[in-house]
């Protein structure tokens, strides 16, 4: 899992951020590695420093300098601190506000644990944070973020409300009053990628078929990757992550389980409690059917003719252990037909190959969005089915102890403009909040990544967030176990969810 869609706290797989956004270029189209990636960041300070006192010595007006601090990735502050400060000014920031970034450590985990040591002891810096949506509601629910619909003017809450992904916003809002505690700045969300070389030669037409925007079933992706599996010479047809690891609970597994119609507690409504008093649905039909499809496409098991239909039997049982750079390194070194990832991976796999030193598919790499089983209108819970890609990104969110709201707020209005969210596209590939700047040419001409903007929107548009709660660690750990067992076959998919079940009670109670 990499620091921008986490909440649980992970080793590093040995491979530094800071190696791929250098390797990405100019355009920097790497970012944060965010989503679920499994890193946990390079990057030791840069320009921000690490301390300060965040003193003001005016408030913002006149020929006096407010300086505010802010909570920020350690790897953008490294490679494009100066930037970014630029950026904010040239979007309106008065130049008698100077931002210091504070890098926080590159562990979200940590990053989370000492950003609430912080609050906790009500110390005034950093005045603002950069903050994993996999856990801000954490904050909200202990009430240590500033409510920022009592902070904010008018004009930005409307424009965070109309203009920017309401799913991606809902990770920031308190879920009991829809307040706003949190700004988005960049969300991320997977696709499912494929060698486009090798479909064109197995009979396939992508571009024909509009693969890139308009989502296909399950059943019919399936046969496709067989078939192309069986008449290319490569060792897997499918390369996913299915380790017990937060990125099976947060996402592989709730793709693919709310692609079906199925839910973790019942539906959209109920991602975000009320702890003990929502339906638990991991043991309904809808659930144990997405967990048999996958059990198909490892071991090619029958389950009485449901799946007749379904190619199986191209996904390798090393998924099971399986987490982001496990399985996009057959991918990338051209020993795969397909790979679900995060965009830093189109980002890296993408590249010319004939212009980098790690290895790259280039215009060969194609992507789609994540395939479905049941429509929106036919599915078991509300708010699930359909193409539904994981949720990862970050928020900005304020100190309430700050002592520099007004300057804060400013702040705020600058990074809310959507030529500094451009901007942050192309120097740090962090994808921007407001689904119109997909369309636009500075978006899709960024290199690389620009060729899979409409696939990004199309993710972005059907977006799952996990259930963060204040118990959601213990249930996401209980989660990801009983779905690799699952899909390990080292117990029936029913049994392993009824297993689930009782454990998600005993969370829930407790």
């Amino acid at each position: 899992m990499s620091d921008n869609g986490t909440s649980g706290e992970r080793n590093s797989t040995g491979v530094s951020r800071r190696r791929f956004v250098r390797a990405a270029g100019t355009a920097g189209v790497v970012g944060g590695l965010a989503g679920c990636a499994d890193f946990v960041g390079g990057g030791d300070g840069g320009d921000g420093g690490s301390g300060g006192d965040g003193g003001s010595t005016g408030d913002g007006s006149g020929g006096e300098t407010t300086t505010v601090q802010w909570g920020f990735d350690p790897v953008a502050v490294q490679n494009n601190g100066d930037a970014i400060k630029q950026a904010l000014h040239d979007n309106g920031l008065p130049d008698s506000i100077e931002i210091e970034f504070v890098p926080r450590d590159q562990d979200t985990g940590a990053a989370r644990s000492n950003y609430n040591r912080l609050l906790s002891a009500g110390e005034t810096n950093p005045d603002m944070f950069l903050m994993d949506n996999g856990w801000t509601n954490i904050f909200i629910q202990r009430g240590q973020l500033q409510n920022l619909s009592q902070t904010l003017p008018e004009d930005l809450l409307s424009d965070v409300s109309d203009n920017y992904f309401s799913a991606f916003t809902d990770t920031a809002r308190n879920p009991s009053n829809g307040n706003l505690f949190g700004v988005p700045v960049f969300p991320d969300f997977p696709t499912m990628q494929y060698r486009k070389d090798l479909v064109e030669e197995a009979g396939y037409s992508p571009e024909s078929n509009n693969w890139a925007t308009e989502p296909m079933t399950w059943e019919e992706w399936s046969n496709i990757a067989a078939d192309t599996y069986d008449n290319a010479d490569v060792d897997y047809g499918f390369t996913t992550q299915w380790d017990i690891y937060e990125g099976t609970s947060c996402c592989t597994f709730n793709e693919v389980m709310s692609s079906w119609g199925g839910a973790y507690f019942g539906g959209r409504d109920n991602l975000f409690g009320p702890i003990g008093d929502r339906p638990i649905t991991v043991n309904n039909e809808e659930v144990i059917n997405s967990l048999n499809m996958m059990r198909k496409f490892v071991h090619d098991e029958e389950f009485d003719g449901q799946f007749e239909g379904y190619g199986g039997g191209f996904t390798p049982t090393e998924i099971l252990g399986w987490k982001e750079e496990d399985a996009r390194a057959p991918f990338v070194n051209g020993n795969a037909v397909l790979h679900r990832n995060w965009p830093y991976s189109l980002a890296l796999g993408g590249r010319n190959p004939e212009e980098t030193d790690d290895p790259a598919l280039g215009e060969n790499l194609g992507a789609m969005p994540i395939p479905y089983a049941v429509s929106e209108s036919e599915a078991a819970q509300p708010g699930t089915g359909g193409s539904t890609a994981a949720l990862g990104g970050w928020h900005m969110t304020v100190n309430p102890n700050s002592e520099q709201l007004d300057a804060v707020t400013q702040v705020i209005r600058a990074a809310m403009q959507p030529d500094f969210q451009l901007t942050l596209l192309s120097v740090q590939g962090w994808l921007p909040p407001r689904p119109e700047l997909f369309n636009s040419s500075e978006a899709q001409n960024v290199p690389v990544v620009g060729r899979y903007m409409d696939t990004l929107q199309v993710a972005g548009n059907n977006t799952m967030p996990r259930p963060v709660t204040g118990v959601w660690s213990d249930q996401s750990s209980k989660i990801a176990q009983q779905a690799n067992r699952a899909v390990g076959q080292e117990a029936s998919s029913a049994d392993a969810m009824a297993t689930l079940e009782s454990a998600l009670a005993e969370t829930e109670q407790n």
